[in-house]
């Protein structure tokens, strides 16, 4: 088995340190092959914050990262920095690909910065972004687990997070799933769900879902949503082909991660796809 965690908008600057003592104890126990962190990672943008976070990154021990810049990652006060080279701070500490991919045998992760320099809060993805996905999507073995990330959702199940919504996800979406992806990844809003996209996108080719994370590390939670995390197991060879997503939660009042939900997912695999 194959074990993904996800973490989103830890906002270093805001981080709680039993929070932080309780996720490295998840992380020791469940033992994940791979650390997805879908933006956000600091609140401010400042060196030193994500100094802190890339050194906290670093004491989980995971194999393999994959790290996205969220809005939060630009900076908000400091405008020659946020134009004349916005990603600096982000780059000195995890390095200088905007949009990396992890790829090996049991799953294809593939990161899509949808930043926005000239935006404080929303993002877009772009059509030659799109264009991208797509082609390394297509090279993808039918075994693996393909999934994309980004930082804002490409759907919400609230009216009122609406606006929070990435611009130019229609096309996206379809296009992705079109070319095998089985999940979009997110951030953004600090509420953690899994839905089918075909509830906001009708007539959609296959199967796929977002999968949203909770803010992991910050004390800007939600009334309704605590601090949370997703584990994400896959079995390359199991009959049927499924993911199990699942959603940890802490309490500050009783800092441990916990299970608090599990979701089984059926992955569509075309016949003609390459094994």
């Amino acid at each position: 088995m194959s074990l993904l965690l996800q973490i989103s908008d830890p906002h270093f600057g805001t981080e709680q340190a039993p929070v932080m003592v309780a996720l490295q104890a998840l992380v020791k126990t469940q033992k994940p092959d791979a650390l997805v962190v879908s933006g956000d990672i600091t609140q401010r943008a400042r060196r030193s914050q994500f100094a802190d976070a890339r050194r906290f990154f670093d004491s989980l021990k995971i194999p393999r990262m994959l790290s996205l810049p969220g809005n939060h990652d630009l900076p908000l006060f400091n405008l020659a920095a946020r134009v004349l080279n916005p990603y600096a701070n982000y780059q000195r500490e995890f390095g200088p690909d905007l949009e990396p991919i992890l790829d090996w045998k049991p799953m294809m992760i593939i990161g899509v910065n949808t930043t926005v320099v000239h935006w404080h809060k929303d993002g877009r993805v772009r059509p030659d972004q799109v264009l991208r996905v797509c082609e390394r999507l297509c090279k993808s073995p039918s075994r693996q687990l393909r999934v994309v990330v980004v930082h804002q959702p490409v759907h919400v199940p609230r009216l009122s997070e609406k606006h929070n919504l990435l611009v130019g996800r229609d096309a996206a979406v379809r296009a992705w799933t079109d070319a095998g992806a089985d999940l979009i990844l997110g951030g953004h809003i600090h509420l953690p769900y899994v839905r089918p996209l075909a509830e906001r996108y009708p007539g959609l080719s296959r199967r796929i879902w977002a999968v949203q994370a909770g803010t992991a590390l910050s004390d800007r939670i939600r009334e309704d949503a605590p601090n949370s995390v997703n584990l994400i197991r896959y079995v390359a060879r199991a009959q049927p082909m499924i993911c199990t997503v699942e959603r940890w939660d802490c309490l500050l009042s009783d800092p441990e991660f916990r299970l608090v939900e599990s979701h089984r997912l059926g992955l569509d695999r075309g016949s003609n796809e390459a094994t």
